[in-house]
């Protein structure tokens, strides 16, 4: 029984975008040729696939299940259609990146202008999650992590900086008003600014390290934001004096050095290990990823 690669990617598209405008508007194609493909689809297997409402679209346990096989097998078809690639003057397709928010603020910026300028005919999408997430199952050729978050049976490359620090900082209207803290431990009389990853995990304690000696600290305080999402949120409270923030030195330099915030603790801000791209070494290395790790001077 044959059937349509064309009709299983459109299924595809719109059980991961949950619905067919979403899956039409990041695809470049209508909702409508999607939704036909998936019924020509359904229709040619005899099963329903998906559940639509005028709110959602669900996959079908059979659904689920065919996602489930689908997805690696369809990104085994493209890496090996990708074989092409490799006969070219340029490389040419898409390159699809898993990034926490951290990596796409603080790392991509310094070398995504320089890719795109040499691979004119390479097309990059970025997916900014900090959840942790199957690269193969959400359908990326490669993620961006730090090394504790590396998933198994992938290989794993240098990115950007290698030696990254946190840095904690207010601003000087709330430290006139609170106090500075001249110790980690004097945080804990302070109001601090808070986030919780996707997992429901708060980003305390916080930790710093003086001389090898490391201090975990519970800070508390009134808001609590999404990592990731609404880190930027958090930040301009810091600047309009609403507490202490505790983040990536990268993303918070720009602020310390306009005098927006003040450093703190500064002989105590933890040095940790840079980010990784890593990828699934189970399959061909497309053309488009090959050419970002040459890029990036990794070996392939």
């Amino acid at each position: 029984m044959m059937t349509d690669l064309r009709d299983l990617n459109a299924f595809l598209a719109v059980a991961q975008g949950r619905g067919f405008r979403e899956a039409a508007r990041s695809g470049g194609t209508s909702a409508s040729t999607l939704s036909e493909a998936v019924r020509r689809l359904e229709a040619h297997l005899g099963v329903r696939l998906l559940h639509r409402t005028t709110r959602s679209v669900t996959p079908t346990e059979v659904g689920a299940r065919l996602i489930d096989r689908l997805t690696p097998a369809l990104v085994e078809v493209e890496a090996a259609l990708d074989i092409v690639n490799g006969f070219r003057d340029r490389p040419a397709g898409t390159l699809r990146l898993n990034v926490p928010v951290s990596a796409a603020r603080l790392v991509l910026p310094t070398i995504l202008p320089g890719f795109l300028a040499a691979y004119p005919d390479i097309c990059i999408e970025i997916i900014a999650d900090d959840s942790f997430v199957d690269v193969l199952a959400s359908g990326c050729d490669a993620g961006i992590r730090y090394d504790e978050r590396l998933e198994q049976d992938m290989i794993a490359v240098p990115i950007g900086p290698r030696v990254q620090r946190m840095a904690t900082a207010a601003a000087t209207a709330y430290l006139d008003r609170c106090g500075r803290p001249q110790h980690p431990r004097d945080l804990l009389s302070h109001t601090c600014l808070l986030g919780r990853f996707a997992s429901g995990a708060l980003t305390s304690p916080w930790e710093f390290e003086r001389s090898g000696e490391v201090m975990l600290v519970e800070p508390q305080g009134q808001l609590v934001v999404r990592v990731g999402a609404a880190t930027d949120l958090a930040v301009d409270v810091a600047i309009a004096g609403g507490g202490i923030i505790h983040l990536f030195e990268g993303w918070l330099r720009p602020h310390m050095e306009s005098g927006a915030l003040e450093p703190l603790l500064e002989d105590w801000w933890q040095p940790f290990s840079g980010p990784f791209l890593y990828y699934s070494g189970r399959r061909l290395v497309p053309a488009p990823l090959r050419a970002f790790l040459d890029f990036i001077k990794v070996p392939t």
